[in-house]
C-alpha cells in the first residue's frame, strides 16, 4: 500500500490522489444542488440569445459588422471564457470561505499547490457545462460556428483560461486574507478589467495613453487577434506570444501573492475566522 501511495506522488510532492479528492468534493457538492447547475448554464444562455439578435439587427443595418459578421457573437463568447474560469475558479474557494472550513484543508496534509490545481480543474468543469449550451445556441440561432476558428480557438482559449486562473488565484488570496468582506472583488474584477480589454472594440477606440495599458492584458491580443481572423482573416501569432508571456508572469505573480497572503492569514488567524 505505502508504495502505491508513493507512486502517486508525483513531481515537487504532488500528490494526485489528494487532488482528485477534493475535484471529487466539488463535483458532488455541485450535483447537489441544482440551482448551481442552472446557474452555469442560464446566465450564459442568456448572453448568447440577448447578444446575438443585437448583432442580427446590428449586421442589418451596418456595412462593417455585415463584412465582419461573427465578430460580435465571438466577443461574446471568449469573453464568457475569461469571465467564467475566473468565477468558476474563486466560487469552489469561497464554497470553502462561506463552509468554514479553509482552516481545515490547510491543516491536513493538503498542499496549497494541490488545492489550486483542484480548483483549476473545477473551473473547467464549471467552464464546460456554461459555455457548451453558449456554443450549440450559437451555431443553431445564428449559424456562428465557434469552432470554424480552427487551431487559433486553442490559442485564443489557453490563454484566456490562464488569465481567469491568474486572477481567480490572486482574489482568492484576497478574501483568504481580508475574509468574506473582500468578496465582492471576486465578482466585480473581471468587469473593471473589460473595458481595457477592449472585447468589443479595437484597441485603437482608446486614448493613447490608455493603449498602454491595455497592451499590459493577455485577453486585449486574444480579442485583438480574433477580430484579425474573422476580419482580416490573419491569424495572428505574434499577439498570442505575447499574450502567452504576459500569461506566464501574470501567473507567477499571483501564485507568489496567495502564498504570502496565505501566510499573513495564518500569523493573524484569520483561517479560523474565513468565515466571517
Amino acid at each position: 500500500m505505502r508504495s502505491l501511495i508513493a507512486g502517486l506522488e508525483l513531481g515537487h510532492g504532488l500528490a494526485w490522489h489528494r487532488i482528485s479528492a477534493m475535484v471529487l468534493r466539488y463535483w458532488y457538492l455541485l450535483l447537489s444542488s441544482w440551482p448551481r447547475l442552472f446557474e452555469l448554464v442560464y446566465w450564459p444562455a442568456l448572453q448568447v440569445i440577448t447578444w446575438g439578435f443585437l448583432q442580427s439587427y446590428v449586421a442589418q443595418n451596418a456595412g462593417f459588422f455585415a463584412r465582419a459578421g461573427g465578430t460580435l457573437i465571438g466577443a461574446v463568447i471568449l469573453w464568457d471564457i475569461l469571465f467564467r474560469g475566473q468565477l468558476g475558479f474563486s466560487i469552489s474557494f469561497l464554497e470553502e470561505m462561506w463552509a468554514r472550513n479553509l482552516g481545515n484543508l490547510m491543516m491536513s496534509p493538503l498542499k496549497p499547490l494541490e488545492f489550486l490545481v483542484a480548483l483549476m480543474i473545477m473551473s473547467l468543469i464549471r467552464l464546460a457545462i456554461g459555455v457548451v449550451p453558449m456554443v450549440v445556441l450559437a451555431m443553431t440561432l445564428f449559424d456562428f460556428n465557434l469552432f470554424g476558428f480552427g487551431l487559433p480557438l486553442g490559442a485564443f482559449f489557453c490563454n484566456l483560461i490562464f488569465t481567469s486562473w491568474a486572477l481567480g488565484i490572486f482574489v482568492s488570496g484576497l478574501v483568504l486574507r481580508h475574509g468574506l468582506g473582500a468578496e465582492s472583488i471576486v465578482w466585480s474584477l473581471m468587469f473593471g478589467v473589460m473595458p481595457l480589454a477592449c472585447v468589443y472594440y479595437p484597441v485603437a477606440v482608446l486614448p493613447h495613453w490608455l493603449q498602454a495599458v491595455a497592451w499590459m492584458l493577455p485577453p486585449t491580443y486574444v480579442f485583438e487577434g480574433m477580430r484579425a481572423l474573422l476580419i482580416d482573416h490573419q491569424f495572428r501569432g505574434d499577439l498570442m506570444l505575447w499574450a502567452l508571456g504576459i500569461n506566464v508572469m501574470l501567473f507567477v505573480a499571483a501564485f507568489i501573492s496567495f502564498l504570502a497572503m496565505l501566510n499573513s492569514a495564518r500569523r493573524h488567524g484569520s483561517l479560523i475566522q474565513s468565515g466571517e
